[in-house]
């Protein structure tokens, strides 16, 4: 399993000119799943992603989680 994500202030997903995702502060993963991954990978990748200190706190120091923040996220596989 791989992911692709990008910390956001917002994003959006569009099919056909609707827009069928969208998220505020947070990420847009974009996840690979392959024929070998189950749900204890993705368990443990969602958690590891959840905590990742990659949001600023009011002294500008990057150092908040998603959690932190309740940030969002956006999946697309």
């Amino acid at each position: 399993m791989r992911l692709l994500l990008q910390r956001v202030s917002r994003g959006s997903v569009s099919v056909d000119g609707k827009v069928v995702g969208k998220v505020g502060t947070g990420y847009v993963i974009l996840v690979g799943v392959g024929h070998t991954d189950g749900e204890a990978q993705a368990a443990w990748l969602a958690q590891k992603v959840a905590g990742l200190r990659v949001f600023e706190d009011a002294e500008g120091k990057v150092n908040l989680s998603a959690l932190d923040v309740g940030g969002g996220a956006l999946v697309i596989s």
